[in-house]
């Protein structure tokens, strides 16, 4: 289920929190079988208590892929490298550019951007590795983890 709430980080956290106990106490009494995993996905852009959110998600079992700036950042790694520092606008820009759309993707850049995949996965992979190799904050702009989010939904959908 995807549930379409849209709020700042910290909020779209704590609903996630609500749902999982609302599931398992649902579970508890009976009534159903909790959600396996729990996901909230959101950009850093300008939103307050990031790393919070992140921290408080960690806690209580719920998955974040979050993209630093912003979601356009991996729609770009999908074509390219790209390892300095980005403004928000300047990704979204570059991916209206790559793709013909913005964050709301047509179904032409849907198909556009499943043979790049693997490519967008490696890419991301790296920034991690080199965020971890010079000494950056994980997470530091530029970064996403939304490969670990698609490989999760890819892998269900196998099953």
């Amino acid at each position: 289920m995807v549930d379409d709430f849209r709020g700042t980080p910290m909020t779209l956290v704590e609903r996630a929190i609500r749902a999982r106990t609302a599931e398992l106490r649902e579970e508890r009494k009976g009534g159903g079988r909790a959600s396996d995993e729990i996901w909230c996905v959101f950009d850093f852009d300008v939103h307050p208590h990031v790393q919070e959110a992140i921290e408080l998600a960690r806690r209580h079992e719920i998955s974040v892929a979050a993209s630093n700036p912003c979601i356009e950042l991996w729609f770009i790694l999908h074509h390219e490298e790209h390892t300095a520092h980005i403004e928000r606008d300047i990704a979204q820009r570059r991916s209206a550019e790559l793709l013909g759309c913005g964050k709301h993707l047509t179904n032409v850049a849907l198909a556009a951007l499943d043979p790049l995949y693997a490519d967008a996965v490696l890419r991301a992979k790296q920034l991690d590795r080199k965020h971890a190799g010079d000494g950056s904050l994980p997470r530091s702009n530029p970064s996403t983890d939304m490969g670990q989010l698609a490989d999760r939904i890819r892998s269900s959908d196998r099953r």
